[in-house]
This record gives structure tokens, sequence and C-alpha cells, in this order.
């Protein structure tokens, strides 16, 4: 069976402490790879809180406090997120590999350089669907 779940795609969380989140697919696992791996999950990197909203009467350093991006990064089955037809072309797969996220210390340095790419890709605009609050 072909995967549609590409890299790059992005994804709302169903289940789980990010349930209602949006994220991006960084890697996705179709085959068993390893011993406790299975087959069907994939390697996100979300948005647990987004931007707050910015008016123009705000100074700049309350506009910097309220741009800030939560990122989180995690390994979810297939089943257990949503596909959506917007796509994140903004490449994280330098940044965040399946080793790094293994080890806690790591892993915090990892979130760190993704809130640095989020928060950039946000500053610049694009993407406004992803930096959104999801409402249901």
């Amino acid at each position: 069976m072909v995967s549609f779940i590409k890299q790059g795609k992005a994804v709302v969380i169903l289940n789980g402490r990010f349930a209602g989140k949006k994220a991006v697919v960084v890697e996705n696992f179709d085959e068993k790879t390893g011993d406790k791996k299975r087959a069907g999950h994939c390697l996100v990197v979300g948005v647990e809180r987004c931007p707050l909203k910015i008016t123009s009467s705000m100074g700049q350093k309350r506009v910097a406090r309220r741009s800030r991006v939560k990122p989180f990064v995690k390994v979810i089955n297939h089943s257990h997120m949503l596909p959506t037809r917007y796509s994140f072309n903004v490449d994280l797969s330098k940044v965040v590999k399946h080793e790094a996220i293994q080890d806690a210390a790591q892993r915090q340095e990892v979130r760190k350089k993704v809130r640095k790419i989020l928060e950039d890709a946000y500053a610049t605009g694009s993407h406004k669907w992803f930096f959104s609050k999801l409402r249901f």
C-alpha cells in the first residue's frame, strides 16, 4: 500500500496529551525498524502552544513575548493522527532525528532548535493556518 503520509504533511493529533494540536510529519515509518518499533508510526513536530494575538499598540518586548511558540517532538501511531490537505514546507529533518529524541538531554536541545525554526516561520507570515489555534 502506498503511504500518503509524507514528510511535511500537516496533521492533527487525535489522542493523548497533545490531542487537538497541529503537527508536521518529519519522518514516516511504514515498515518495521529495529526490535521494538512497529510499523505505521511517524516522527512529528507540533505546536503545543500557539503565538498570541498582537496589536499595533503593543511594544517590541511584548510582541516578542507573545510571538513565542512552544513545540513538541513525538513519535505517534498513524491511527492517532488525522492528515490534512495542508503541507509545511520547512525542512525539519536535518534537526530532528529519531535517534536524537531517545535521550532526554538531546530531546531538549532538539526542541530548542525546532522552536527557533518555527518562530522564524511564524515571523515570516507563512503557514498562518499552522500557527492558529484549532477551534472545535
